[in-house]
């Protein structure tokens, strides 16, 4: 297996043992990430298919930081047995070492629900088999056996087609209040957020804990922290304290607190990682669209 979950013995650990092919893009180098929409008809279930293939023969292994997001995912590593992932409530490091791809469904936040017929919340921080929720059907052979990221696409669409779940109203509800949350970036508190629903603060967290597997405020949090990545993905210098205010936070010492506990590394270290450009002095940087956290790219 070329993916594991912690560093071999005797080299770095924690952010300390950041190496120069995570700094300015470099890692694309040896990597390649790719994603796709699905299918209309599963559009209301699933966000988008990802992909990374990476090759390192020849060369160290490689530490890979993994931003958590508010989706569960099912992923295929190499011929190894698929797996359904909660939601990481912090970052993790993966190892990737000689040559191996990796091919994941990120369903909408709330939407796995339907597929595990319990708590979401059951899984959070862990990863399970694909086989203990979807039953011995999982096309690992297949997925193994596929040409390209192309190919594995229609491998997961045929699959989850055929296990499609039993429609459930709450589980679009609840995705739409997550999309809303993203959207609509003056959605700082949980009890911000119930009063435009028209609902209570306890109603949200029993909701959230059932469906996403997280709280509200934990939601919240993190795609407040995720206009963050849009920003750098810019490549122009940031104001981190205007920007600390932007996103509601009292100070910009609570802001790099928060950041790098789920992130993994404070935000001026995490923000070399992607290549820069000067900015004019009277130009603001603007809104844009960034990677993914869900899939690595780091």
């Amino acid at each position: 297996m070329n993916k594991r979950d912690a560093y071999p013995s005797g080299m770095a650990n924690g952010a300390a043992g950041r190496e120069d092919r995570g700094l300015r893009g470099a890692w694309s180098s040896f990597q390649r990430h790719w994603q796709a929409d699905p299918g209309r008809d599963l559009a209301p279930l699933v966000s988008r298919y990802w992909f990374v293939a990476w090759d390192l023969r020849g060369q160290a292994p490689y530490r890979q930081l993994i931003v958590p997001d508010p989706n569960v995912h099912l992923s295929f590593v190499n011929d190894t047995a698929a797996a359904v992932h909660g939601v990481a409530r912090r970052h993790k490091y993966r190892v990737l070492e000689g040559a191996g791809r990796v091919f994941g469904v990120a369903f909408r936040p709330g939407c796995f629900r339907p597929f595990l017929r319990s708590p979401v919340s059951a899984i959070t921080d862990r990863s399970v088999t694909a086989r203990e929720v979807f039953g011995p059907d999982v096309p690992q052979q297949a997925m193994a056996q596929a040409a390209d990221e192309g190919e594995m696409v229609h491998v997961a669409e045929r699959f989850l087609r055929a296990n499609l779940p039993r429609h459930d109203p709450t589980a679009q509800t609840v995705a739409a209040i997550v999309a809303r949350i993203a959207a609509e970036p003056d959605i700082t508190r949980v009890d911000t957020l119930a009063d435009r629903l028209d609902t209570s603060v306890r109603r949200l967290q029993r909701l959230f804990a059932e469906y996403v597997g997280v709280g509200p405020k934990w939601v919240i949090r993190r795609s407040r922290l995720h206009e963050v990545n849009q920003r750098l993905a810019t490549g122009f210098p940031l104001d981190w304290a205007r920007l600390a205010a932007e996103l509601g936070y009292a100070d910009q010492a609570h802001f790099t607190r928060d950041f790098t506990a789920m992130i993994g590394e404070p935000p001026t270290r995490y923000a070399q990682r992607y290549p820069t450009r000067p900015r004019p002095s009277s130009q603001h940087p603007p809104s844009g669209t960034s990677r993914e956290f869900a899939t690595g790219r780091s």
